[in-house]
């Protein structure tokens, strides 16, 4: 026997110190208790107690005496917490991840997957041993501790308590490797896996060394019927801003065909329902053209019409369509009448127009086109240059050209889209020398006569000759050309983001300057993010749409996150669990019931001494 609350000497001194102290007490306390009596004859009760025997009087009082030590006695082995022998040292260490990740709230059990797990980990809690210790960590897209590595059931039951599934999907890997860095040198490691095991496989644990570490698997999870959105974007139209279209992905999940309703809703209202009929395990892309009525926010829904789906976590999607900012665009011009006429097709253009001799390269503009003159690049923005001329611009002209047009172009460009460039003909031009970091984007049979490129990190789009001597002005490519070349420069097509992915580091640009941010999650609750180099840095866990401002409570930027994960929305469960090569086994040696911890025992039983001294005591039994 040892004891872990106090030491063996400091245990001796404490003894000696209330055994002492008791008895002292107790001796001061030797005196007969006064009774009132109503009567005479209560006296000669009095008188024959005081004939009655030494002997038995005495023993009354080593009783009561001996109740009152052993009370004593009871507390202070409860203090030192006695532990056996035999299991000094050799107490389990138990690392228990919950898998907290999006299939997790999936109710095929109820009220919950995350609850039932809750529960089983309660359970294992419960079941351990005197000696054991546990830590319970949750497992989605990242690994978080919720409780330190503790013998303790009360701090355990609190960590689980907040236990919590997100929006993200599970890495099953990291979080192996978070346990047995914690496990390293412990006595008898363990790690039990609290899961419904959707979507795990051997490549997330292949490599994984687990040496002496025992694995076991609590599998969470009846069945897995599921559709779910899984992509979602939007852009707008180059030539009319309010007008856009949507990228939809459907999954069926299922190894059963899914008849479903899908509706799309544009700043709350709805834009557009259709039902779908999806065939077993089909991903199905959809297309929504030529849209109207939202100006900011989107989302898409998605429900089965003839069975329940078990996971509502991936049935919305979000999305944010590009603000309609003015574009600010200079014009370098001795006039063009068909240049003019095509900007002013696009209503939020900011169009300043200036001479050859009047431009300056430090303008504030997004865009600046050089028509037919030269000019250095401007310090901000991109340029287009129209009849690229000898000197002045980013290249050098080739050899002249006669009646030619575009024998190849780039398809994929989005100079050239929503164009048809294979019949423009063109009078006269000239080839372009593109250096090798440019890009062609149209040529003709004897050379480019559209490229594209940086000089200094700075953009430009050079034409080989000038619009009006081709019919290209008399086309509808014309106007599409010019809105293409100046939405490329002026709003970040290529890298805009309808919506992040959840259970990823974010780094989103701030309006403004600082060095910490206020983000308003889709729950309403506000989180401080640190600010660097002009970004905030966030982990995203769930899907919706936030708010980053540099104010706390201040108007800010909206931007939008989905799980968009095919792998998490397949929400079968798992019956086993493998790490490598080895399997894991069934979780046992965790006996639901009252700890057995000897300090219990002796609590209660210094309670009931002390009622059945209460009770003897008041029947004249003790003194």
């Amino acid at each position: 026997m040892h004891f872990v609350g106090l030491s063996t000497g400091a245990l001796v001194a404490t003894v000696a110190g209330v055994f002492l102290a008791t008895a002292l007490l107790y001796v001061l306390k030797l005196r007969r208790r006064p009774v009132a009596v109503p009567f005479s004859p209560i006296w000669q009760r009095v008188l024959r107690d005081k004939d009655a025997s030494e002997l038995f009087s005495r023993l009354r009082s080593l009783l009561s005496l001996l109740l009152q030590l052993v009370i004593a006695g009871l507390v202070i082995a409860a203090l030192a917490d006695p532990r056996p022998a035999a299991g000094a040292g050799e107490g389990r260490s138990v690392v228990v991840l919950v898998d907290t990740s999006a299939s997790m709230q999936a109710t095929d059990v109820l009220p919950s997957r995350i609850d039932v797990a809750k529960k089983k980990a309660a359970e294992l809690v419960s079941g351990l041993g005197s000696a054991d210790r546990m830590l319970v960590a949750k497992m989605d897209a990242s690994v978080a501790p919720l409780t330190t590595m503790t013998g303790e059931p009360a701090d355990l039951r609190d960590g689980i308590l907040r236990l919590e599934a997100t929006e993200t999907h599970a890495d099953v890997r990291r979080a192996l490797a978070f346990a047995l860095d914690a496990l390293r040198g412990a006595p008898h490691p363990e790690i039990v896996v609290v899961s419904d095991g959707a979507g795990f496989t051997k490549e997330d644990t292949e490599g994984l060394d687990l040496g002496a570490v025992k694995v076991s698997f609590a599998p969470i999870g009846a069945s897995g019927r599921n559709v779910a959105v899984t992509g979602f974007s939007v852009r707008r139209y180059p030539l009319d801003a309010s007008r856009y279209e949507v990228l939809l992905e459907v999954t069926n999940t299922n190894d059963a065909p899914a008849d479903v309703e899908l509706s799309l809703l544009g700043d709350g209202e709805v834009v557009d329902v259709t039902r779908l009929s999806l065939k077993p395990n089909e991903r199905l892309p959809r297309v929504y053209g030529d849209l109207g009525g939202a100006s900011r926010k989107l989302e898409a829904r998605i429900k089965l019409t003839s069975a329940k789906d078990e996971l509502p976590a991936d049935d919305r999607a979000y999305a944010l369509m590009p603000e309609r900012r003015r574009a600010r665009v200079q014009v370098v011009t001795k006039g063009n009448t068909y240049l003019e006429a095509a900007l002013l097709l696009d209503e939020y253009l900011d169009v300043t127009t200036v001479g050859p001799a009047e431009y300056r390269a430090d303008g504030p503009f997004d865009v600046t086109i050089f028509d037919g003159v030269g000019g250095a690049l401007p310090e901000h923005g991109g340029a287009l240059y129209l009849d690229m001329p000898a000197e002045g611009g980013p290249l050098k002209l080739g050899k002249p050209l006669t009646d030619f047009g575009f024998d190849s172009w780039d398809r994929k460009s989005p100079i050239l889209r929503f164009m048809a460039v294979e019949n423009v003909q063109v009078a006269r031009g000239h080839a372009l020398v593109p250096e090798a970091s440019d890009h062609v984007v149209g040529a003709s049979e004897s050379g480019p006569i559209l490229v594209s490129g940086r000089r200094d990190a700075r953009p430009f789009v050079a034409l080989g000759f000038d619009p009006r001597n081709s019919d290209l002005v008399l086309r509808v490519a014309w106007p599409l050309f010019v809105l293409n070349v100046i939405h490329t420069f002026a709003e970040e097509d290529a890298s805009y983001l309808s919506a992040y992915r959840t259970g990823e580091p974010w780094k989103l640009p701030v309006p403004g300057e600082g060095t910490v941010a206020w983000v308003k999650d889709p729950g309403g609750v506000v989180h401080e993010v640190p600010v660097q180099d002009g970004r905030a840095s966030l982990f995203g866990e769930r899907a919706g749409f936030y708010e980053l401002s540099l104010a706390e409570g201040a108007p800010g930027t909206l931007f939008a996150a989905n799980l968009s994960d095919p792998a998490e929305s397949r929400i079968e469960p798992g019956k086993s669990f493998s790490v490598g090569k080895t399997a894991a086994g069934k979780v046992e040696g965790f006996s639901v019931g009252v700890r057995r911890e000897i300090w219990v025992y002796l609590v209660a039983a210094a309670v009931l001494l002390s009622v059945l001294e209460w009770f003897s005591y008041h029947r004249r039994i003790t003194v």
